[in-house]
């Protein structure tokens, strides 16, 4: 009987402590230490960068390399092999993030009769996913399958704003490699007041009478993984037309919506605009 006693407690204290699991979280710890490294790693120089002990890691060390998550390079140190590549191409990001956003982008397009467009980032351009035209068929639209400018668009500053200084910093190189006469002195103020605002909201630079407005989607790092983005085309004949503060609130639930769908996380700038 207190045998049971003690077991019951120590469930209760483990699902005080959220299900804590060590073991799995020191064989996290790991591949994650090895995937943000550029040279493979001994176990000395893992159980450094963790601030644990050889002791503490060696067996999961042996464990992922028996799975095949790791392999041995050579005599002493470790580096990932291609399964957890294989298996996030099992269910690739990019299919999910397109079935989770043609029912929300089509919703939004019905309620605000303006076209919406989902971009990504690739080696210093921007690849248009995917689009929803206004139902009633007159507006500004651009075609799946584009390739758009990164510093001079709306949608392309919030993929730039929205990255580790490292990864902006990078793409912001391979931009100016793609188009050098796209150079802006003030770019870091711009990326850092759209972090701040949570979005972009500009009049275009490339269409006369067009208004960009452009959210992240966001990974679980708060990271932008994608763009969700109206070119916002008043109409003259429409009475009732949607104003561009209200573009704005609906585009920004729109992407939360898709942020929180495809398992990511919401800033809290991006949060408060959308409530």
């Amino acid at each position: 009987m207190k045998e049971d006693v003690n077991e019951s407690t120590t469930v209760a204290e483990s699902e005080g402590r959220s299900y804590s699991a060590p073991a799995l979280e020191k064989g996290l710890d790991i591949l994650e230490t090895l995937c943000h490294s550029e040279l493979p790693l001994t176990q000395k120089d893992i159980a450094q960068r963790l601030g644990r002990s050889v002791s503490e890691i060696y067996r999961m060390i042996a464990c992922l390399v028996s799975r095949n998550y790791l392999t041995l390079v050579d005599e002493n140190t470790y580096g990932v092999t291609t399964k957890l590549f294989e298996l996030a191409h099992i269910n690739p990001p990019t299919h999910r993030l397109l079935t989770e956003a043609m029912p929300i982008m089509q919703r939004l397009a019905g309620q605000l009769d303006q076209s919406c467009h989902l971009t990504v980032y690739g080696q210093g351009k921007q690849v248009v996913l995917c689009k929803v035209d206004t139902p009633s068929g007159m507006g500004f639209a651009v075609r799946a399958g584009s390739e758009l400018d990164v510093l001079i668009s709306a949608s392309g500053r919030v993929l730039l704003a929205f990255q580790d200084e490292e990864t902006r910093k990078l793409r912001l190189e391979e931009s100016l490699q793609r188009r050098p006469e796209q150079a802006n002195p003030q770019i870091d103020n711009l990326l850092a007041a759209i972090r701040a605002t949570g979005y972009e909201s500009v009049p275009s630079v490339q269409v006369r009478g067009l208004y960009a407005i452009s959210f992240p989607v966001l990974d679980t790092q708060g990271r932008a993984i994608a763009a969700l983005t109206i070119p916002y085309a008043e109409r003259i004949d429409q009475v009732q037309r949607p104003s561009i503060p209200q573009v704005t609130d609906a585009l920004g639930l729109a992407a939360k919506a898709l942020s929180e769908r495809v398992g990511g996380r919401v800033s809290s700038t991006t949060l408060q605009k959308a409530n």
